[in-house]
């Protein structure tokens, strides 16, 4: 974290400790598979909602007048007029979460100015801690060891794609043919798959989606760019933060620095055409 702010590394080493702490909590509720359904269709649980309480409550309290948009509360009308922000994500990953399967993330994101400067995902099931702060670079931490994170560079005939567990989709499969991908590893949550990349364990993420968050993209995004990757929508521009609305209409797609361009010249289009058909 030497490049970043003193002020920046004091938020990132808290929401550390916060994500630490909300993950022991989600934890408790482990292996219960009671839950609700969202508008929308999503699940949500006890421990997506005491874990969304808990993180609310403690920004709040160190960072008075700082808002949290976290996806189990209201949207608080002040962010909107705020430069500083905090960005909640309890639990992503709620069916992997109810599938035991250990492939879900607290995620936590710090944005000024409508950038991410500081940001964690947390995977409570595996002991994994990834972070990273605006300028600083990005780092994984288990069992008390810390390593940097660098994105790889990608085999130019064999891209390696992350893909959805839980929400398979057909332009995502057009878009993987199109780029003559075979060699795909599901995982749940957005937070993992990105962390995936920035471990340099694969070499590319597209959601081509409408129904995605800033609280899903927020801390995921920071960890890639500051590894050395590249992050954008499906139409190839910047992902942008405390907007009037916190959806990320345009989906994501992370990657290499090395391979955004070629995979943008063949997914660029098919999305497009895509959207007009909508």
């Amino acid at each position: 974290m030497n490049g970043a702010t003193g002020d920046v590394q004091e938020r990132l080493a808290f929401a550390a400790d916060a994500a630490r702490e909300a993950g022991r909590r989600i934890l408790r509720y482990y292996g219960d598979v009671d839950h609700e359904t969202k508008a929308g269709g999503s699940p949500v649980t006890q421990a997506d909602l005491d874990a969304n309480e808990y993180l609310v409550e403690v920004i709040g309290r160190r960072y008075q007048g700082e808002p949290v948009l976290a996806e189990e509360s209201a949207d608080p009308v002040a962010r909107r007029n705020a430069d500083r922000l905090w960005i909640v994500d309890p639990l992503d990953g709620t069916k992997e979460f109810l599938a035991g399967n250990g492939e879900f993330a607290v995620m936590i994101g710090y944005v000024a100015d409508g950038e991410p400067r500081a940001g964690v995902v947390y995977l409570p099931a595996r002991g994994l801690l990834y972070g990273a702060a605006s300028g600083a670079g990005a780092w994984v931490e288990s069992a008390g060891s810390q390593r940097t994170l660098r994105c790889v560079p990608a085999r130019s005939d064999a891209l390696r794609l992350v893909g959805s567990r839980s929400h398979p989709d057909a332009l995502i499969e057009e878009m993987r043919a199109a780029l003559g991908i075979t060699d795909v590893r599901p995982s749940g949550s957005v937070g993992i798959k990105c962390a995936l990349i920035a471990e340099g364990e694969r070499d590319l993420y597209i959601h081509p989606v409408p129904y995605l968050k800033e609280w899903d993209t927020c801390a995921p995004e920071l960890i890639v760019r500051e590894a050395g990757g590249v992050v954008t929508d499906c139409r190839g521009e910047r992902l942008r933060y405390n907007k009037d609305s916190p959806s990320q209409p345009d989906g994501i797609v992370a990657c290499g620095a090395d391979v955004h361009a070629r995979v943008m010249r063949v997914i660029g289009p098919l999305y497009e055409a895509a959207t007009e058909r909508v």
